[in-house]
């Protein structure tokens, strides 16, 4: 797979998004360290990554030794909940970018809104200041309601350019996602293949995935791009990562998206009006 092959998708900063990336959520520095130059010359050009993940260095040493220049990848990382707040998140993001070893990100993504804290805003305020002065070239949210959306489009006048959700075909997040189209907000998946068992092993994604000569790992990934949506899939093994890009030769039908979309509500996603990160 050439990464020229991968196609993009327009945001609402000017600035365009690959279509599929790699997720490196409980990688540790030194997995990857390892696994990024491999996605990389696979045709990976899109890495995500957290301050939370705490493997901000990790990926950022990958990236150094897959030999490509930094502007041919994608990166994003996320403010960890501690460093919610205008000066905390300005503070976290110079962290973040010395972790990376690089001196900017192309999408910066807050990671929870913990409403409960009330430091969203704020957040979303320094943000923009970030842009402004060129440390971050699109910014978006993570976990964000409409009710959350809602606000700081209205106290500060900037639609956030994705909005990153758990999304799978057993949490399908039908109201975050027809809220994101009216606004213009990219929705990217993560946890697209629902952490593995059993969604790949449901007898409606095995039938479909037999139909196209496919597995059904490729056959969920292709669920989300049908669809618009963005799914960063994580793995470190070599063979999953080509499998999982492996995806841009064929479509499901709208039948076949369909069926594998009444799945939804086999399992409840995880709750942004409580969850609370440190």
């Amino acid at each position: 797979m050439d990464d020229a092959s991968i196609p993009s998708v327009g945001l609402n900063s000017g600035h365009t998004m690959p279509v599929l990336g790699l997720g490196t959520w409980t990688m540790t520095d030194e997995v990857a360290d390892k696994t990024v130059p491999v996605a990389a010359q696979l045709g990976y050009r899109m890495v995500d990554t957290a301050a939370f993940y705490q493997n901000e260095r990790g990926v950022g040493e990958g990236i150094r030794r897959s030999g490509l220049p930094r502007e041919d990848f994608f990166v994003t990382s996320k403010v960890n909940g501690r460093d919610q707040g205008f000066d905390r998140t300005l503070r976290g993001c110079e962290q973040t970018l010395s972790r990376l070893g690089t001196d900017y990100l192309d999408l910066y993504l807050i990671h929870w809104p913990m409403p409960m804290r009330g430091l969203y805003v704020e957040t979303w305020r320094a943000f923009i200041r970030l842009v402004e002065e060129g440390y971050v070239r699109s910014i978006g949210v993570s976990n964000f309601l409409p009710a959350h959306l809602d606000r700081i489009r209205d106290e500060t006048g900037i639609v956030p350019a994705v909005n990153q959700i758990q999304l799978h075909p057993r949490i399908v997040q039908q109201d975050s996602r027809a809220y994101a189209e009216k606004q213009g907000i990219v929705v990217q998946s993560w946890s697209p293949l629902g952490q593995g068992g059993k969604l790949l092993s449901e007898p409606v994604v095995q039938k479909i995935a037999e139909r196209h000569s496919k597995s059904t790992a490729q056959t969920i990934l292709r669920w989300h791009l049908d669809q618009g949506l963005v799914p960063i899939p994580k793995s470190a093994d070599r063979d999953r990562l080509a499998d999982n890009l492996d995806v841009f030769g064929f479509h499901l039908t709208d039948e076949e998206i369909e069926e594998i979309t009444r799945l939804n509500g086999s399992e409840q996603p995880m709750n942004p009006e409580t969850f609370e990160q440190d």
